[in-house]
């Protein structure tokens, strides 16, 4: 199971990636061993969705990087806290 997620910190700004273990690579962005996370404070889960390949996951990624959706996640109804 791959794990699609988009992290939001306190300035608002969006981080997206894709993991096989959320637990573990949240675990990593707050301890600062990510380096494009590392000076966003305050970040928080705020989107998730899961899927069976990785390369599903890799495309949905892409996709939420484009354009397309960034506007797709600018509807705030989308992006809430989803826990850690």
């Amino acid at each position: 199971m791959f794990t699609v997620y988009v992290l939001k910190d306190g300035k608002e700004k969006l981080y997206k990636g894709v993991t096989n273990n959320l637990k573990r690579r949240l675990a990593e962005h707050h301890s600062g061993h990510t380096l494009t996370t590392s000076r966003m404070k305050s970040l928080k889960l705020v989107y998730k969705e899961e899927y069976d390949t990785f390369e599903e996951a890799r495309k949905r990624e892409l996709y939420l990087k484009s354009a397309a959706g960034r506007r797709f996640l600018k509807d705030k109804s989308r992006l809430s806290s989803v826990g850690r």
